[in-house]
C-alpha cells in the first residue's frame, strides 16, 4: 500500500487532535477536581454519584438540621422540668415545715406567701417555649399552656378519671364567729355564739381540675355535672357508658355491674355549706360550683369505689369515670383545658372574641374528641433524625404539669388562711374582754364566742396539719412525675447523642465514598496532564518535521 502525504497529514492531524482531547479532559479534571462533567463521560461513576450525593444531602440534614433542632428542644425541656421539680420540692419542703410544731403565727404568714408565690410559679413554667413555639402543648405548639390573661370563653369539659380521684375531705364550719367585732360581739345573732355552732365533718369529694365553674346558664337555669361510668364497647367497638341522671329520687339500673343505682345530683353554693349536707346523706352527690367540687354520701362513695377495670379488655378502662361540666370565666395563669381533656369550646379570633354564625350563636370548636374512643391518640410530637428512624421530643402537660398541683396548694392556702383568721378573731374578743369591767355582764357573752373561736381554731389546726401531711405525700406524688418526665428526656437526650454519632460517622463515611467516587487524584492527574503536554508538543513538532519533506524534495 503507498502511503501518501496527504495520508500521513490526515494520521498526524487525527492524531494530534486525539491527544488534544485528551489534553482537555485532563486540564477540565484539573479545573473541575471531578472525574466527570457530564454523565457521558462515565455512566457508572454518574449514577453511583447520584446515589451517594443523596445519601449526602439527607444525612447532613438529619445531622446538621433535625438533630440540633431536636437537641435544643429537649434542652429547654429538660431545663423547665427541672424547675418545675425545684418548685414541687420547695411545695414539700413548705408543707414538711408546716407539720413541725411549735408553728406560729408568724411561721404560719412566711409560709403562705411562700406557697402562694410557688403557686404562681409553677405553671408558669409550663409555658417555656423554643422559637416560638411552646414546649409543652403537643401539636398545638402556637398555643400557651395557660391563659396568659383574664378571658371569657365557654367550655364544656370532660375530665377522664377513676376512684383514685376520690379523697376525704374535712371541712370546719365556723359558723358566724369571723363576723364579730368590737361593735356587734352583743348583738344578734352573734351574742347567741356557742361552741355547738362550731362543727366539723369529713366528706368523700372528687375534686375537679377547676374552681369558678358555671353554676347557672343564659336562662338562668340551674347547671350541675353530668358523672358516666365507662361500661364496655358495642357492636361497632365503640365505647358504651351509663349515666347518673339529674333526676328527682333514686332510679334502679340494670347495667353492669347490676343494681346501679343512679343518684340526683344537685348543685349547693358553697354558701350553704354542702358539706354538711353531703355527711349527713348517704346518698346525696353535691356539686359546688365555687370550688370545683363534687361531693359524695357514703352510698354514693361506695358506688363510686366499686368501679374497676376488667382484665379481659385491654383498650377499655370500665373503672372510668366521666364527669363533664362547664366553665366560661378564666383568670391569667389557668390552664387551658385543651392541653389536658376532651372539651368543645366557642372558637376565638386572634383579638380572644367569640365568632358567632349568622343566627348570633357562638361556633363550636372540638378538642380531643379522640380521647373518648378506644383509640385514646395523644399528641406526640417526634423527629426524623435518622434512616426510618424517629425519636419523640416533647413532653405533654398532662404528664407534668398536673391541675392537682395548682389545687392541693389552693387547700393548703385555704386550711391556713382560716386559721389565720380563727386566730385574729381570738385575738379580737380577748382584747375586747380585756377591756370590760370585771362585773360587766357581757364576759360571759364574750367568753362563750372566744370558746366558739378556739373550738373553731382547734378544728382548723387539726385539718391544716392533715393537709400538711396530706401535702406531702400529695407534692412527693407530682415530684415523682416531674422526675419520671426529666429521667424520660435525658434518656431520649441520651439516645440522640448515640443518633448524632452515629449520624457524624454515616455523614462522613458517605462523604468520603462520594469523593472517592467524584474527586480526582490531584497528584496523578497532574502528572498524566503533564505527560500529555509533552506527548502533544512532541507530536506537532514530529508532525512540523515530516509535513516539511515531501516527494517533490527528491525529484
Amino acid at each position: 500500500m503507498r502511503i501518501t502525504n496527504k495520508i500521513m497529514q490526515r494520521n498526524n492531524l487525527s492524531n494530534i487532535n486525539t491527544n488534544k482531547m485528551y489534553k482537555d479532559i485532563l486540564s477540565t479534571q484539573m479545573a473541575t477536581q471531578k472525574k466527570i462533567n457530564r454523565p457521558s463521560d462515565d455512566p457508572v461513576v454518574a449514577i453511583r454519584s447520584l446515589r451517594l450525593r443523596s445519601n449526602v444531602t439527607e444525612i447532613t440534614q438529619y445531622y446538621s438540621k433535625n438533630i440540633p433542632d431536636a437537641e435544643s428542644w429537649l434542652k429547654v425541656t429538660e431545663d423547665a422540668l427541672s424547675k418545675l421539680s425545684d418548685v414541687i420540692s420547695n411545695m414539700a419542703a413548705q408543707c414538711t415545715r408546716g407539720t413541725n410544731k411549735p408553728f406560729t403565727t408568724t411561721d404560719r404568714g412566711t409560709v403562705l406567701e411562700q406557697l402562694k408565690l410557688l403557686a404562681d410559679e409553677v405553671y408558669a413554667t409550663g409555658d417555656a417555649d423554643f422559637a416560638g413555639r411552646y414546649v409543652f402543648t403537643g401539636h398545638r405548639t402556637d398555643t400557651p399552656l395557660s391563659f396568659l390573661s383574664e378571658q371569657e370563653r365557654h367550655y364544656t369539659i370532660t375530665e377522664q378519671l377513676d376512684k383514685s380521684a376520690l379523697d376525704t375531705f374535712t371541712s370546719v364550719d365556723t359558723g358566724k364567729v369571723l363576723d364579730i367585732n368590737s361593735e356587734n360581739y352583743d348583738d344578734a345573732p352573734q351574742k347567741d355564739i356557742t361552741e355547738d355552732d362550731i362543727k366539723s365533718v369529713d366528706v368523700h369529694r372528687i375534686r375537679l381540675a377547676y374552681n369558678d365553674c358555671v353554676s347557672k346558664d343564659a336562662n338562668g337555669a340551674t347547671v350541675v355535672p353530668t358523672i358516666s361510668f365507662v361500661t364496655g364497647t358495642d357492636g361497632n367497638g365503640n365505647i358504651t357508658t351509663r349515666t347518673w341522671a339529674d333526676g328527682s329520687g333514686l332510679i334502679t339500673d340494670g347495667g353492669t355491674p347490676p343494681n346501679v343505682t343512679k343518684y340526683q345530683i344537685t348543685n349547693v353554693s358553697y354558701a350553704n355549706d354542702p358539706y354538711s349536707a353531703a355527711a349527713g346523706d348517704p346518698n346525696a352527690v353535691i356539686y359546688v360550683p365555687e370550688t370545683g367540687e363534687l361531693l359524695f354520701g357514703d352510698n354514693a362513695y361506695k358506688a363510686l369505689m366499686a368501679t374497676k377495670d376488667s382484665e379481659a379488655t385491654s383498650n377499655v378502662n370500665e373503672g372510668e369515670i366521666r364527669i363533664t361540666y362547664e366553665k366560661s370565666h378564666w383568670q391569667k395563669g389557668d390552664l387551658r383545658p385543651e392541653h389536658y381533656f376532651a372539651c368543645v369550646a366557642d372558637k376565638v379570633d386572634e383579638a380572644g372574641a367569640v365568632v358567632k354564625d349568622d343566627k348570633g350563636n357562638p361556633i363550636k370548636v372540638n378538642y380531643n374528641d379522640t380521647y373518648l374512643t378506644t383509640d385514646n391518640e395523644r399528641q406526640v410530637i417526634e423527629y426524623d433524625v435518622g434512616y426510618n428512624q424517629t425519636i419523640r421530643i416533647n413532653s405533654r402537660a398532662d404528664e407534668c404539669f398536673n391541675h392537682g398541683i395548682g389545687r392541693e396548694v389552693d387547700d393548703i392556702i385555704n386550711a391556713m388562711q382560716t386559721v389565720l383568721e380563727l386566730e385574729g378573731a381570738q385575738a379580737d374578743i380577748k382584747a375586747i374582754k380585756d377591756k370590760l369591767d370585771d362585773g360587766d355582764s357581757r364576759h360571759e357573752i364574750l367568753q362563750k364566742q372566744l370558746d366558739a373561736v378556739e373550738k373553731a381554731l382547734t378544728y382548723a389546726k387539726e385539718k391544716e396539719q392533715k393537709m400538711f401531711e396530706g401535702g406531702i405525700s400529695a407534692f412527693q406524688k407530682y415530684l415523682d412525675e416531674a422526675n419520671v418526665c426529666v429521667t424520660a428526656c435525658g434518656s431520649r437526650g441520651s439516645k440522640l447523642d448515640l443518633i448524632k454519632n452515629r449520624s457524624q460517622n454515616q455523614k462522613t463515611t458517605y462523604e468520603t465514598l462520594k469523593s472517592e467516587n467524584e474527586d480526582i487524584d490531584i497528584t496523578e492527574v497532574a502528572i498524566q496532564l503533564t505527560s500529555a503536554e509533552l506527548t502533544y508538543d512532541a507530536a506537532l513538532m514530529a508532525a512540523g518535521k515530516v509535513m516539511k519533506t515531501t516527494l517533490l524534495d527528491f525529484i
